[in-house]
């Protein structure tokens, strides 16, 4: 799943996914990013492109980032703000990238993402499981009694039902 926000959209989501897109771009202030730009392919899917480490890629920490009105503003450590206004943009299902279409710049692409990502795995062997519905969501409980650890997940009911379709096939 991605969250997408495109300029001039029908969408009823569209504000919502701002916003959230919002949130995510201001969570990395202070945060190492790497800052790639890449030409648009035919098929205009940036998931499709290159993005191995290049030549003219940056990485930097980023001061500042906000959306005001549909333009993303940053700086870097030199303080001097910067700014681009999307035609569109989409944060990728896991967090991980936000492309920005430039509205300037039709055949550009730029991907954001944190410079390391470091997730803390834990390991539960047939731990205790219970679930229930809260409001529209469903919290999902995994127990382990041996290490201590307690995991809850909030699903929408769009998620619970992808989920259970990934078990069963």
């Amino acid at each position: 799943m991605k969250i997408i926000w495109q300029q001039g959209s029908g969408n009823p989501e569209n504000p919502n996914n701002l916003a959230t897109i919002r949130q995510w771009w201001t969570n990395l202030n202070g945060k190492e990013i790497i800052w790639q730009q890449r030409v648009i392919s035919q098929t205009g899917e940036p998931e499709q492109l290159n993005w191995e480490l290049q030549r003219f890629d940056e990485s930097f920490i980023v001061n500042n980032p906000e959306i005001r009105g549909v333009t993303v503003y940053w700086s870097k450590s030199d303080a001097q703000e910067r700014n681009s206004t999307p035609s569109k943009l989409i944060l990728d299902g896991f967090g991980h990238y936000l492309y920005i279409f430039p509205q300037s710049q039709k055949e550009l692409v730029i991907r954001v993402g944190l410079r390391s990502l470091s997730y803390q795995t834990v390991s539960m062997t047939n731990p205790q499981y219970s679930y229930n519905k809260t409001g529209e969501n469903y919290i999902l409980q995994i127990r382990d009694n041996i290490q201590q650890l307690e995991v809850k997940v909030s699903l929408s009911q769009e998620n619970l039902k992808q989920l259970l379709r990934e078990l069963t096939s």
